[in-house]
Protein backbone atom coordinates (compact mmCIF):
# COMPACT_ATOMS: atom_id res chain seq x y z
CA UNK A 1 0.00 0.00 0.00
CA UNK A 2 1.83 3.67 -1.04
CA UNK A 3 1.53 6.57 0.73
CA UNK A 4 -1.02 8.01 -1.37
CA UNK A 5 -3.90 5.44 -0.53
CA UNK A 6 -2.55 4.72 3.07
CA UNK A 7 -2.70 8.44 4.55
CA UNK A 8 -6.53 8.28 3.97
CA UNK A 9 -6.77 6.26 6.77
CA UNK A 10 -3.65 5.72 9.33
CA UNK A 11 -4.15 2.73 11.49
CA UNK A 12 -5.45 3.51 15.24
CA UNK A 13 -2.56 2.15 17.00
CA UNK A 14 -0.44 4.05 14.19
CA UNK A 15 2.98 5.32 15.71
CA UNK A 16 4.30 8.21 13.75
CA UNK A 17 6.93 10.10 13.47
CA UNK A 18 8.69 13.34 12.63
CA UNK A 19 10.66 13.57 9.57
CA UNK A 20 14.71 14.22 9.25
CA UNK A 21 16.68 15.28 6.12
CA UNK A 22 19.63 13.72 8.47
CA UNK A 23 17.99 10.03 8.58
CA UNK A 24 16.73 9.67 4.78
CA UNK A 25 19.43 7.41 3.98
CA UNK A 26 19.35 5.14 7.26
CA UNK A 27 15.59 5.15 6.71
CA UNK A 28 15.40 3.91 3.24
CA UNK A 29 18.22 1.67 3.65
CA UNK A 30 16.16 -0.25 6.75
CA UNK A 31 12.17 -0.04 6.78
CA UNK A 32 10.83 0.40 10.01
CA UNK A 33 8.29 -1.92 10.69
CA UNK A 34 7.69 -0.08 14.41
CA UNK A 35 7.16 3.12 12.31
CA UNK A 36 3.84 3.43 10.22
CA UNK A 37 3.50 7.55 9.73
CA UNK A 38 5.90 10.33 8.81
CA UNK A 39 4.87 14.29 9.70
CA UNK A 40 6.95 17.03 7.97
CA UNK A 41 7.05 20.90 7.83
CA UNK A 42 5.91 21.17 4.28
CA UNK A 43 7.72 24.72 4.49
CA UNK A 44 10.86 23.13 4.42
CA UNK A 45 10.50 20.79 1.53
CA UNK A 46 8.54 22.62 -0.94
CA UNK A 47 10.57 24.49 -4.25
CA UNK A 48 13.39 21.09 -3.07
CA UNK A 49 15.05 19.27 -5.65
CA UNK A 50 17.97 16.63 -6.57
CA UNK A 51 18.50 13.78 -4.12
CA UNK A 52 16.39 14.41 -1.64
CA UNK A 53 13.28 15.46 -3.00
CA UNK A 54 13.85 11.76 -4.80
CA UNK A 55 14.16 10.11 -1.34
CA UNK A 56 11.44 11.70 0.29
CA UNK A 57 9.61 10.66 -3.18
CA UNK A 58 10.70 6.71 -2.29
CA UNK A 59 9.54 7.35 1.37
CA UNK A 60 6.11 9.14 0.34
CA UNK A 61 5.86 6.01 -1.96
CA UNK A 62 6.03 3.68 1.02
CA UNK A 63 4.91 5.37 4.47
CA UNK A 64 1.64 7.49 5.35
CA UNK A 65 2.65 11.14 5.72
CA UNK A 66 1.18 14.10 7.08
CA UNK A 67 1.73 17.88 6.39
CA UNK A 68 2.51 19.83 9.97
CA UNK A 69 2.63 23.36 9.10
CA UNK A 70 4.47 25.87 10.34
CA UNK A 71 3.76 29.93 8.73
CA UNK A 72 -0.05 29.55 7.67
CA UNK A 73 -0.64 31.78 10.97
CA UNK A 74 -4.68 30.78 11.04
CA UNK A 75 -4.92 33.60 13.97
CA UNK A 76 -3.00 36.40 12.38
CA UNK A 77 -3.73 39.79 11.43
CA UNK A 78 -3.02 39.32 7.43
CA UNK A 79 -4.91 37.83 5.15
CA UNK A 80 -4.22 34.45 4.62
CA UNK A 81 -0.93 33.49 2.22
CA UNK A 82 -2.99 32.02 -0.27
CA UNK A 83 0.30 31.30 -2.09
CA UNK A 84 1.50 29.02 0.55
CA UNK A 85 -2.14 27.01 0.58
CA UNK A 86 -1.35 26.53 -3.22
CA UNK A 87 1.93 25.17 -2.96
CA UNK A 88 1.16 23.10 0.12
CA UNK A 89 -1.64 21.66 -1.74
CA UNK A 90 0.38 21.36 -5.51
CA UNK A 91 3.35 19.68 -2.64
CA UNK A 92 0.22 16.93 -1.12
CA UNK A 93 -1.18 16.01 -4.56
CA UNK A 94 1.82 15.35 -5.94
CA UNK A 95 2.91 12.99 -2.88
CA UNK A 96 -0.40 11.76 -2.45
CA UNK A 97 -0.67 13.29 1.19
CA UNK A 98 -4.08 13.68 2.54
CA UNK A 99 -3.85 15.35 5.94
CA UNK A 100 -2.81 18.88 6.62
CA UNK A 101 -2.27 20.18 10.32
CA UNK A 102 -1.34 23.37 11.68
CA UNK A 103 -1.19 25.23 14.77
CA UNK A 104 -3.44 27.40 17.03
CA UNK A 105 -1.57 30.23 17.25
CA UNK A 106 -0.49 32.90 14.93
CA UNK A 107 3.12 33.16 13.62
CA UNK A 108 3.17 36.67 11.60
CA UNK A 109 2.58 40.29 11.53
CA UNK A 110 3.92 42.11 8.12
CA UNK A 111 6.51 39.14 7.95
CA UNK A 112 7.21 36.09 9.87
CA UNK A 113 7.74 36.26 13.28
CA UNK A 114 9.50 32.91 13.87
CA UNK A 115 7.21 31.76 17.24
CA UNK A 116 4.03 30.60 17.51
CA UNK A 117 2.52 33.22 19.45
CA UNK A 118 -1.16 32.92 21.51
CA UNK A 119 -4.32 34.55 20.62
CA UNK A 120 -6.99 36.68 22.37
CA UNK A 121 -9.42 33.76 23.85
CA UNK A 122 -12.63 36.44 22.98
CA UNK A 123 -15.99 35.26 21.02
CA UNK A 124 -14.66 37.77 17.83
CA UNK A 125 -11.40 35.72 17.94
CA UNK A 126 -12.91 32.90 17.66
CA UNK A 127 -14.92 33.78 14.71
CA UNK A 128 -12.19 34.86 12.76
CA UNK A 129 -10.43 31.81 13.62
CA UNK A 130 -12.89 29.70 12.33
CA UNK A 131 -13.85 31.79 9.46
CA UNK A 132 -10.26 31.38 8.51
CA UNK A 133 -10.25 27.88 9.21
CA UNK A 134 -13.22 27.61 6.52
CA UNK A 135 -11.53 29.32 4.19
CA UNK A 136 -8.44 27.20 3.88
CA UNK A 137 -10.85 24.54 3.99
CA UNK A 138 -12.70 25.30 1.16
CA UNK A 139 -9.26 26.15 -0.76
CA UNK A 140 -7.93 23.02 -0.26
CA UNK A 141 -11.05 20.83 -0.29
CA UNK A 142 -10.38 18.94 2.65
CA UNK A 143 -10.63 19.63 6.67
CA UNK A 144 -7.99 21.57 8.34
CA UNK A 145 -6.06 19.73 11.40
CA UNK A 146 -6.15 21.88 14.27
CA UNK A 147 -3.35 21.42 17.07
CA UNK A 148 -4.17 22.73 20.85
CA UNK A 149 -0.46 24.91 21.27
CA UNK A 150 1.51 25.42 24.43
CA UNK A 151 1.28 29.15 25.44
CA UNK A 152 2.99 30.93 28.39
CA UNK A 153 1.23 34.33 28.19
CA UNK A 154 -2.36 35.38 28.35
CA UNK A 155 -4.50 38.66 27.15
CA UNK A 156 -5.87 40.40 29.95
CA UNK A 157 -9.13 41.18 27.26
CA UNK A 158 -9.73 37.23 27.24
CA UNK A 159 -13.24 35.83 28.23
CA UNK A 160 -12.92 31.92 27.36
CA UNK A 161 -11.09 29.15 28.84
CA UNK A 162 -8.49 27.43 26.69
CA UNK A 163 -10.91 24.56 26.12
CA UNK A 164 -14.07 26.67 25.40
CA UNK A 165 -12.43 28.10 22.40
CA UNK A 166 -11.11 24.60 21.42
CA UNK A 167 -14.37 22.99 21.51
CA UNK A 168 -16.17 26.31 19.77
CA UNK A 169 -13.69 26.10 16.79
CA UNK A 170 -13.98 22.47 16.40
CA UNK A 171 -17.90 23.50 16.27
CA UNK A 172 -17.94 26.77 14.30
CA UNK A 173 -15.21 25.54 11.72
CA UNK A 174 -15.76 22.14 11.12
CA UNK A 175 -11.69 21.43 11.71
CA UNK A 176 -9.90 18.04 12.94
CA UNK A 177 -8.09 18.28 15.86
CA UNK A 178 -4.12 17.06 16.49
CA UNK A 179 -4.48 16.50 20.24
CA UNK A 180 -0.84 17.24 21.64
CA UNK A 181 -0.74 15.95 24.88
CA UNK A 182 3.09 17.57 25.51
CA UNK A 183 0.80 20.53 25.17
CA UNK A 184 -1.60 20.30 26.88
CA UNK A 185 0.04 19.03 29.84
CA UNK A 186 2.79 22.01 29.58
CA UNK A 187 -0.23 24.50 29.86
CA UNK A 188 -2.22 22.10 32.41
CA UNK A 189 0.87 23.22 34.51
CA UNK A 190 1.67 26.73 33.74
CA UNK A 191 -1.56 27.90 33.66
CA UNK A 192 -3.32 25.76 36.64
CA UNK A 193 -6.18 23.54 34.92
CA UNK A 194 -6.70 19.85 35.09
CA UNK A 195 -5.65 18.04 32.05
CA UNK A 196 -8.11 15.22 32.42
CA UNK A 197 -10.52 17.42 32.88
CA UNK A 198 -9.60 19.13 29.63
CA UNK A 199 -10.06 16.31 27.63
CA UNK A 200 -13.14 15.35 28.93
CA UNK A 201 -15.24 16.86 26.32
CA UNK A 202 -13.08 16.69 23.81
CA UNK A 203 -15.11 14.44 20.49
CA UNK A 204 -13.11 11.56 19.64
CA UNK A 205 -14.25 11.89 16.28
CA UNK A 206 -12.63 14.58 15.66
CA UNK A 207 -9.15 13.41 16.38
CA UNK A 208 -7.22 12.57 13.38
CA UNK A 209 -3.90 11.81 15.46
CA UNK A 210 -1.89 13.11 18.68
CA UNK A 211 1.61 14.12 19.28
CA UNK A 212 3.55 13.62 22.41
CA UNK A 213 7.03 15.05 23.26
CA UNK A 214 9.75 15.63 26.32
CA UNK A 215 9.54 19.30 27.37
CA UNK A 216 11.84 21.03 29.78
CA UNK A 217 11.22 23.11 33.19
CA UNK A 218 12.74 27.18 33.42
CA UNK A 219 14.58 27.92 36.57
CA UNK A 220 11.03 29.60 37.94
CA UNK A 221 9.12 26.57 37.52
CA UNK A 222 7.27 26.90 34.01
CA UNK A 223 7.46 24.20 31.76
CA UNK A 224 8.75 24.30 28.03
CA UNK A 225 7.68 22.63 25.04
CA UNK A 226 11.00 22.41 24.20
CA UNK A 227 11.28 18.51 21.92
CA UNK A 228 14.76 18.11 23.52
CA UNK A 229 13.87 15.61 25.55
CA UNK A 230 12.27 12.29 26.56
CA UNK A 231 8.84 12.34 27.01
CA UNK A 232 7.99 12.91 30.55
CA UNK A 233 6.11 9.80 33.02
CA UNK A 234 2.80 12.11 32.77
CA UNK A 235 2.90 12.77 29.34
CA UNK A 236 2.88 8.96 29.02
CA UNK A 237 0.07 9.08 31.58
CA UNK A 238 -2.05 11.10 29.50
CA UNK A 239 -1.53 9.27 26.39
CA UNK A 240 -2.91 6.09 28.66
CA UNK A 241 -5.85 8.07 29.40
CA UNK A 242 -6.66 9.49 26.26
CA UNK A 243 -6.77 5.52 24.51
CA UNK A 244 -9.14 4.60 27.42
CA UNK A 245 -11.49 7.55 26.57
CA UNK A 246 -11.11 7.91 23.00
CA UNK A 247 -9.90 4.71 21.84
CA UNK A 248 -6.76 3.88 20.14
CA UNK A 249 -5.48 7.05 17.82
CA UNK A 250 -1.91 7.47 15.94
CA UNK A 251 0.39 8.98 17.97
CA UNK A 252 3.41 11.03 16.70
CA UNK A 253 6.49 11.21 18.75
CA UNK A 254 8.20 14.99 18.06
CA UNK A 255 11.92 15.62 18.59
CA UNK A 256 13.38 18.55 16.76
CA UNK A 257 16.29 20.04 18.87
CA UNK A 258 19.32 17.91 20.32
CA UNK A 259 17.78 15.17 18.05
CA UNK A 260 19.36 12.10 18.99
CA UNK A 261 20.33 8.85 16.80
CA UNK A 262 17.65 7.51 15.03
CA UNK A 263 18.34 4.01 16.98
CA UNK A 264 17.84 6.31 20.11
CA UNK A 265 14.56 7.92 18.36
CA UNK A 266 12.89 4.36 17.85
CA UNK A 267 13.75 3.21 21.15
CA UNK A 268 11.60 6.20 22.52
CA UNK A 269 8.44 5.74 19.75
CA UNK A 270 8.31 2.12 20.12
CA UNK A 271 7.58 3.13 23.67
CA UNK A 272 3.85 4.25 22.57
CA UNK A 273 2.57 0.97 21.73
CA UNK A 274 4.11 0.08 25.73
CA UNK A 275 1.54 2.48 26.75
CA UNK A 276 -1.10 0.17 25.95
CA UNK A 277 -0.48 -2.14 28.57
CA UNK A 278 -2.03 -1.50 32.49
CA UNK A 279 0.32 0.91 34.82
CA UNK A 280 3.17 1.08 32.15
CA UNK A 281 6.06 1.77 34.03
CA UNK A 282 8.22 4.32 32.02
Amino acid sequence: MTGAHAAANLPENAIGLGLRREFLDDLLAHTQSDIHFFELAPENWIGFGGRPEQQLRQLTDIYPFICHGLSLSIGGPEPLDMNLLEAVGDFMQEHGIQHYSEHLAFCSDRGQLYDLLPLPLTEEMLRYVAQRVMQVQDFLKMPLIIENTAYYGDYAHSTMSEQDFLLGLLAKSGCKLLLDLNNLYVNSCNHHYDALEFMQFLPAERIVYQHIAGHQQHVNGWLIDTHDAAVDPAVWKLLQHSREKFGPKPTLLEWDNQIPPLADLLREARKIAQQTAAHADF
